[in-house]
């Protein structure tokens, strides 16, 4: 047997004519499957393979191993390129990622076979020994090997978080959203106490009723001056720090209110009462609704928070105001809050900026100086911006005038004691019970049929009020309209997530709360003209009134829509 160089320049043996003789017999003796197949006979007797391979094969039986490792063999030759051809460039490895699951519409699934990968980029279908490589990935007809993944899982190309990444981010969710509930609730703590406080400081000023709206006058000079300026201070302190200033602006009202001063100085610090709540408002309002996880249930709770702050409120005030010389001393108890709230805000927050706090819970969004160009312009400049301002002033005006003229209202008209205070209690308690319990029946049939219902029942009930002449049916009508007034604010505030630019969004919604807070001023002011000219009897038709004007405007706004992020 003579031999020759291969292409890979190891020496191959030739097989010599009486070798070949040899080989025959046993490849006669093959089982009838192996012997039967003409191109395997072929390669027995012209194929350069070792002699030794050969020989060591049984003539009765072939084993399956020396078959395969033949037609491998076999296979090499066929892909051998010539020795004159260029080098060939080796292929990029692309590792791709792991194939889960493809989902096709809302209601079919395909399932794709789990994939893993090898070093070299190799796919191996799971289940399938990873030694044979040529077994390929099999995918549905409908389906190419470039399969599109869910867009939640290559929208980011963040790395996974981990278990206990995600149970952190869920710990600060919750501490700063508790926080910010803190914050509203004090909110609600001071405009709950302004009703039950109305006849004692008419009496202890000698003053009527124009006059003592001047409160609400000067209230609504805070509260626009902070909605402009509040698109400024964010800009330039962040959020964090907004939220201390607008603490520290209602400590000193309070410090200046419970002196007992003259009623001048009152209405100075009413200003600033104004100007604080319009800051920390906007800001409360602004941070949940940027949230992507659970922000419509978060603002319900944020506001129905406010109710629970406005609930207790007239609980305290209508003890104090029954005193005739100390009833100054209920700001103390406000003083204190906001001073718990001044220290838990910078604990919480730490004066950051909201992109920041928002990374911190695993959120994002756009920063909040994301657009260099002038802000008060983009959002002055949206119409929409406007129509939800219209109906935020009307809206709260109302909620505000319910809880504080009703409480004199049903002192004249209904015979009323000096437990008649407790009436804004029933009122506001049904506002923080709406904003929670119907939660479920906004999202069953949508928010915005859900307001239209709301408002037209609340008008119904109103009118009761109006011409029943019954202390305990005013009483338990004026909780129920509390109880269908709650959910608008909420719903209102998701609206505009939903119509409203995202980088714009805290201060749109700074805007929309200040003139809200605005009208919490401007409408109790209008009632109070009115009851000193016609009457404290005024106030159930003016409030019909206004309420019918919410179901119209509510009409004319957008329906949601996409808007950019």
């Amino acid at each position: 047997m003579s031999s020759l160089l291969d292409i890979h320049g190891h020496v191959a043996p030739v097989r010599t004519s009486e070798e070949v003789q040899d080989v025959l017999p046993e490849a006669k003796a093959l089982p009838p499957r192996i012997a039967g197949d003409k191109n395997l006979m072929r390669v027995l007797n012209e194929s350069a393979l070792d002699s030794s391979d050969v020989v060591s094969a049984s003539s009765l039986d072939l084993p399956a191993i020396m078959t395969s490792e033949r037609m491998r063999r076999r296979s090499d030759i066929s892909r051998i390129r010539p020795l004159d051809s260029p080098p060939a460039v080796e292929p990029e490895t692309i590792e791709l990622p792991v194939i889960k699951e493809h989902i096709q519409g809302s209601s079919t699934a395909v399932r794709v076979p789990d994939i893993s990968f090898r070093e070299d980029g190799l796919a191996i279908p799971a289940g399938r020994q990873a030694g044979d490589p040529e077994i390929a990935p099999s995918f549905p007809s409908s389906l190419a090997p470039s399969v599109l993944l869910a867009e939640d899982e290559t929208s980011s190309m963040a790395p996974a978080i981990s278990a206990s990444q995600k149970a952190v981010h869920r710990r600060k969710s919750l501490v700063h959203f508790l926080a910010l509930c803190w914050c509203v609730s004090c909110m609600g703590w001071n405009d709950g106490t302004t009703g039950p406080m109305l006849p004692r400081i008419q009496e202890h000023y000698h003053i009527g009723f124009a006059v003592v709206s001047l409160l609400f006058v000067f209230n609504t000079i805070g509260f626009i001056s902070g909605a402009f300026a509040n698109i400024y201070l964010t800009d330039r302190f962040g959020m964090g720090k907004v939220l201390i200033m607008g603490a520290i602006c209602q400590i000193a009202a309070y410090a200046i209110l419970s002196s007992g001063g003259p009623f001048p100085l009152m209405c100075a610090a009413f200003v600033s009462i104004g100007f604080g709540l319009s800051l920390q408002n906007a800001h409360a309002n602004g941070f949940v609704a940027s949230l992507k996880r659970h922000s419509h249930t978060k603002m319900g709770f944020l506001h129905g928070s406010y109710g629970l702050g406005a609930l207790l409120s007239p609980l305290v005030a209508t003890q104090f105001a029954k005193s005739s010389t100390h009833w100054h001393f209920h700001y103390f108890i406000s003083a204190g809050l906001y001073i718990f709230n001044l220290f838990l805000q910078w604990a919480v927050f730490r004066g950051r900026p909201q992109q920041e706090i928002l990374e911190e819970e695993g959120e994002s969004g756009a920063t909040e100086n994301a657009v260099d160009s002038n802000k008060y312009k983009q959002v002055l400049g949206l119409k929409e911006v406007h129509m939800l301002s219209m109906f935020s002033l009307i809206y709260v005006g109302v909620e505000v005038t319910m809880g504080g003229w009703s409480v004199t209202y049903i002192l004249e008209r209904r015979n009323g004691n000096s437990s008649t205070g407790y009436i804004a209690s029933g009122f506001f308690g049904g506002l923080m019970l709406g904003r929670i319990l119907l939660m479920w029946l906004n999202k069953k049939i949508g928010e915005r049929l859900a307001l239209f219902l709301y408002a037209l029942l609340a008008i119904f009930i109103e009118v009761t009020v109006w011409v029943v002449p019954s202390l305990i049916e005013n009483a338990i009508a004026v909780s129920f309209v509390g109880l269908l007034l709650g959910p608008m604010y909420p719903i209102l505030m998701n609206h505009s997530t939903t119509i409203l630019p995202r980088w714009l969004l805290t201060a749109c919604m700074g805007y929309i709360a200040a003139v809200g807070l605005a009208g919490s001023a401007i409408l109790p002011f209008v009632t109070g003209v009115l009851a000193s000219k016609f009457g404290i009897a005024s106030l159930q038709p003016f409030v019909v009134s206004m309420m019918s004007t919410l179901i119209v405007i509510w009409a004319i706004i957008p329906r949601a829509r996409f808007v950019p992020t």
